[in-house]
């Protein structure tokens, strides 16, 4: 077609759906924020009231706002949500789905999860689909995809009206090449939406890509766009550990949260602030040897970008001057984008000039090798695949996607396919970070175990791993020196039985013993070690910024420590809450921000009590 058949209303092109597609509609929705939300609600309903059709849905990271485990955590998140989520229309199909009332003739398949979203949701566990990222174009045409609906960005050019796939040019490009090739055939819909940021290359289309197209005022709406997470100490030394990695002139691919932002930050601080950068290194490691890889110097050539998720983080590192490397004229190749309403508008506002630096490409190209696999080889210098994992085992496998129950936490998406490139390129590392322990009090644990029954990364892929403790350099190591350097990171409060369960397998000798610089991995020694960078601020729980005011960000370091702990722990929070003295300021600001500083009952003076002792804590 030379130009898409337009709709005001969503009906319209439900309509021309079912026309087209017969009663079996086999819809794919884009990973995460380049959902058609409006179509597919539409469309699901239609479905729900007429049992005669059948929709199967085939699409990954559902967002969804989040949903509070306690009470006080519902009273900070409510009014967060509202302001920065508000104007995102829910998803029917994830309701429906998420309520146990999904009708017969409806099927979700989800190749990705938002993390530990839907741990407790039977269906959606059991039609999961395991896949990598680069293989989940190929299962959409199998499954006989005829419908692809996509949020778009829309421009008046020269040529006349352009539209972009801006957030997911992901598997969209891969499944348009199979259209064009005659391997799929499928109605490709739109959605304008007016937040959405024109991005460049690839993702600009011409409006004849497209079947038919909504844009009407009354279907606008305001995109997903959550707060960040705050970086905690531990954090912040997992990603001063990554950024002494990064080789000058190198390419860099990062993930999403606070190990990610962590990662930046530290980049950042190496290039503006070699000399404290350098202080807090000394700091974390003593007397360990540099790394081989390990670099501590300012960036002078600079780095290129290559990740399949388009991070804030990457933002920060061309106004830092450290993302430069330029491939083709492009400083960063990603393939799909999800970030905060600041992130948004930071792109909708940049020069053209500066965002035709960054190109929105298939996850095929970021994710493999494959396809003009020469001029990928020599792009792709020094390559730093930085990914995050749950638990890792100390004979070197990585778990981040699921549970030895079978329950799926999140996805694969597309690490094992940066791990893999670490291998096939020459001078290529993978990195994968984890946090050596999780829970607090009797509840911790630790994350580095002898075994786990599923693994997402095997052990014959084991490259690096870092946890706040340090780096285990586990590539092409035997596995006894593998689980001496995984000793050597994880948590002294687990290390002798630990490396008791090794001795007793037979993998490690009964005369090892852990070197003594190894033995005082505690908590203690983190914080003591960054804290002078973190009086000096140089440390923040917000490096980039946070929709959250000052009352908020005290708020979540409260009651995050809360989730961890015990009834009887609980208990005493509130104890401790109930015989202080008078509030301060910042005290009764927080108790006014969740509605406790005129409680009127029981319950809610509980919750103050509970709030003023995890205040105080």
């Amino acid at each position: 077609m030379s130009s898409p058949q337009l709709h005001s209303d969503v009906e319209g092109i439900v309509n021309a759906i079912v026309r087209a597609a017969g009663p079996t509609i086999v819809l794919g929705l884009p990973l995460g924020l380049g959902k058609a939300n409006t179509i597919a609600n539409a469309l699901f309903r239609r479905v729900v009231r007429d049992p005669t059709l059948r929709l199967r849905i085939f699409t990954a990271l559902t967002l969804e706002a989040p949903h509070a485990s306690s009470e006080l955590e519902r009273r900070l998140l409510a009014p967060i949500e509202q302001r920065t989520m508000g104007g995102y229309p829910p998803l029917e199909y994830a309701r429906a789905l998420r309520g146990g009332n999904l009708p017969a003739n409806i099927e979700i398949n989800e190749f990705f999860f938002l993390a530990g979203r839907w741990l407790s949701v039977p269906l959606a566990q059991q039609t999961y689909i395991s896949a990598n990222y680069t293989h989940a174009a190929r299962y959409l045409i199998d499954r006989g995809v005829n419908v692809v609906a996509q949020l778009v960005a829309k421009m008046s050019a020269a040529d006349g009206v352009r539209l972009s796939l801006s957030c997911n040019t992901d598997i969209t490009l891969d499944l348009l090449d199979a259209r064009r090739e005659g391997r799929a055939r499928f109605l490709f819909v739109g959605e304008v939406n007016s937040e959405l940021p024109f991005m460049l290359g690839e993702a600009d289309r011409a409006a004849g890509d497209f079947d038919h197209l909504l844009e009407d005022p009354a279907h606008d709406f305001a995109l997903f766009g959550p707060p960040k997470e705050p970086v905690g100490v531990r954090e912040h030394a997992i990603g001063l550990h990554v950024a002494r990695l990064v080789s000058d002139g190198g390419t860099l691919q990062i993930g999403i949260g606070q190990e990610a932002d962590a990662t930046v930050h530290g980049l950042i601080l190496r290039h503006r602030d070699n000399a404290q950068f350098r202080a807090a290194i000394a700091r974390l490691t003593g007397e360990t040897p540099p790394h081989p890889l390990e670099e501590r110097q300012p960036f002078h050539e600079g780095l290129y970008g290559l990740s399949e998720m388009f991070v804030d983080g990457f933002l920060e590192l061309m106004r830092a001057d450290i993302l430069r490397r330029e491939v083709d004229g492009v400083v960063l190749h990603a393939a799909f984008f999800l970030g905060t309403h600041a992130f948004y508008r930071a792109l909708r506002e940049m020069p053209q000039d500066q965002l035709a630096r960054i190109r929105m490409s298939a996850v095929s190209y970021t994710n493999e090798l494959y396809g003009d696999e020469a001029a990928k080889r020599r792009a792709r210098m020094k390559a730093r695949f930085v990914n995050n994992g749950m638990i890792a085992t100390l004979l070197g496998s990585v778990v981040s996607d699921g549970l030895e129950d079978g329950r799926v936490v999140s996805g694969v998406g597309g690490q094992y396919n940066f791990v893999a490139q670490a291998f096939a390129l020459p001078d290529a590392r993978s990195i994968l970070v984890l946090k050596s322990s999780r829970g607090a009090g009797r509840g911790e644990s630790s994350n580095i175990r002898w075994r786990y029954a599923h693994a997402t990364i095997p052990r014959h892929l084991r490259d690096i791993v870092v946890s706040e403790y340090g780096i285990a350099d586990l590539r092409g190591k035997s596995d006894e020196a593998v689980i001496a350097a995984m000793l050597a990171i994880a948590d002294s409060r687990f290390q002798p039985e630990l490396m008791r369960e090794a001795k007793d397998a037979g993998k490690l000798a009964r005369s090892y013993e852990i070197p003594k610089s190894f033995r005082e991995n505690f908590p203690e020694r983190i914080s003591a070690a960054l804290a002078p960078l973190s009086r000096s601020g140089l440390l923040p729980p917000f490096p980039f910024g946070t929709d959250l005011d000052a009352t908020e960000q005290a708020l979540v370091a409260a009651l995050e420590p809360l989730k961890a702990r015990s009834m009887l722990g609980l208990l005493g929070t509130a104890a401790r809450g109930m015989f202080r003295g008078r509030a301060t300021e910042e005290e009764t600001a927080a108790l006014g921000r969740m509605g406790l500083d005129r409680p009127s009952n029981l319950k809610e003076q509980f919750l103050r009590a509970m709030l003023r002792g995890a205040l105080k804590a």
